[in-house]
């Protein structure tokens, strides 16, 4: 006899979207930088990129005991971010170390999903970074794969044209702006982001870029929210429900503390980019910003 009456502790109102379909969503609009990847890059990105998934999608179901590799599709979210923050040729192995690194330290250390306080991608590329500063620091001119130098290395400025395009070196995912930009308006059409972090991110980078990096110049601005990782960083990183504020003016602090942070490093710090180390340092800000800009109790009475 079927149960007419199912008893069960609060919330009873559900929402449609679950991890799953919300990961699946991020998927989609990562796949325009992925494809632009390949494009630009060829086979050895797309190598790159099925290793840095799959290593993280086995990791993850290895810890948890899931035969469904794919699981709420988490994993394969932080293996692709991982690989579009990568060179475009890494060793295989460096991708395997990444992937691992990004999911036990970075993710299930803390609890798994939903607990983590650090962005896990941005975990594996930040271990991988200081204990491998060679490989992740080999780049290929796209198309014809020679090695080279980044824009923010030392490399001739390509052109805004170009930097927005993607055909300049640099990570997979970092390359192509209209890529990114494309991939970031399903995001937004799906409600999974606001405009408050990648905005106030964006402009702090613009506002810092223009004033600080060898006098007033738009243009230098415009340069340094293209180059580098800054709009893969704002909108698909700073932005991560789990490790980023729940106050409004909280992501407004954090989307401004990322900017400043990044141009920091990049004008005055021992790296070209400052992405990965803004991000994951206002990740460890975050309970202190919520508790800062806790909104007011009804009735509340000020003492």
């Amino acid at each position: 006899m079927e149960n007419k009456l199912i008893v069960s502790s609060s919330p009873h109102i559900k929402s449609p979207e679950s991890i799953k379909s919300v990961m699946s969503d991020v998927l989609v609009a990562l796949f325009p930088a992925a494809l632009a990847a390949i494009i630009f890059f060829g086979t050895p990105a797309l190598i790159t990129m099925i290793i840095c998934t799959v290593a993280a999608m086995l990791t993850e179901a290895v810890i948890l005991r899931n035969k469904n590799i794919f699981g709420d599709g988490s994993a394969a979210v932080t293996g692709l971010l991982l690989a579009l923050t990568l060179p475009p040729s890494p060793p295989w192995w460096l991708c395997v170390i990444g992937s691992v690194v990004a999911i036990v330290i970075g993710k299930q250390i803390f609890g798994g999903i939903g607990n983590n306080i650090f962005n896990p991608a941005l975990v594996g590329r930040a271990v991988l970074l200081v204990s491998w500063a060679g490989h992740m620091t080999s780049w290929l001119s796209p198309v014809e794969l020679t090695a080279t130098a980044t824009p923010l290395a030392g490399a001739a400025n390509p052109g805004l044209l170009n930097l927005f395009v993607g055909a300049v070196p640099g990570s997979l995912g970092e390359t192509s702006a209209f890529a990114l930009l494309l991939g970031a308006v399903w995001l937004f059409y799906k409600g999974l982001i606001t405009r408050r972090i990648p905005g106030t991110y964006i402009a702090a980078v613009f506002v810092m870029g223009s004033l600080l990096d060898g006098g007033f110049s738009l243009a230098t601005g415009l340069f340094h929210v293209l180059a580098g990782g800054v709009l893969l960083g704002a909108l698909f990183m700073a932005t991560d429900m789990v490790t980023s504020p729940v106050t409004p003016r909280g992501q407004l602090i954090f989307g401004l503390g990322c900017g400043v942070m990044t141009m920091l490093v990049r004008l005055y710090g021992g790296y070209p980019e400052g992405v990965t180390f803004a991000i994951l340092l206002m990740n460890a800000l975050v309970p202190l910003i919520d508790n800062l800009t806790l909104p007011r109790k009804y009735g509340e009475v000020a003492k």
